[in-house]
């Protein structure tokens, strides 16, 4: 593979949880790194990954991400990745704290919303602190996206 193929294959990763902005209200986002091992990166810049359970969790002082599928990789052989296994996401320390004071409110959670390349070729996870949504506006969403669906049609007719 040319260096220019590699290069726009790694920068088309952008793998969006859809399930996680229609189940929640974001109320704050943070980009963080994530500890993988070296099949699983290359799992992820295939696109194998499932992230619509997934969420995060402190345990001690980190934050982990919990019930993220990423795909074993095929021809990984013995060095294998577990698909469900928990990973550590990479933060500063001030966003570890922020993250915390924010979560100790009553009935928010921490989502996954993005798995992204940097500019730098760094795989990061974009998270947010979500409040869950009613079913009053889930179907608030949904009718909100269907008129700004049919106002965008009578403008290109």
């Amino acid at each position: 593979m040319s260096e220019e193929k590699k290069k726009r294959s790694v920068q088309n990763l952008n793998l969006v949880n859809r399930k996680a902005s229609f189940e929640y209200a974001f109320i704050a986002k943070f980009i963080a790194g994530i500890q993988l091992m070296g099949t699983e990166v290359k799992s992820v810049r295939g696109g194998h990954v499932n992230m619509s359970e997934a969420y995060c969790v402190f345990e001690g002082e980190d934050l982990f991400i919990k019930n993220l599928h990423i795909s074993e990789f095929k021809t990984g052989g013995y060095l294998n990745h577990e698909p469900l296994r928990k990973r550590k996401l990479l933060l500063k320390k001030t966003e570890l704290k922020k993250v915390r004071q924010k979560l100790a409110e009553k009935g928010l959670t921490i989502v996954p919303i993005r798995f992204f390349v940097s500019e730098t070729a760094f795989i990061k996870v974009e998270i947010a602190i979500a409040r869950g949504k009613k079913a009053f506006d889930k179907r608030e969403d949904l009718k909100r996206r269907d008129t700004d669906r049919e106002i965008r049609r009578a403008i290109q007719d």
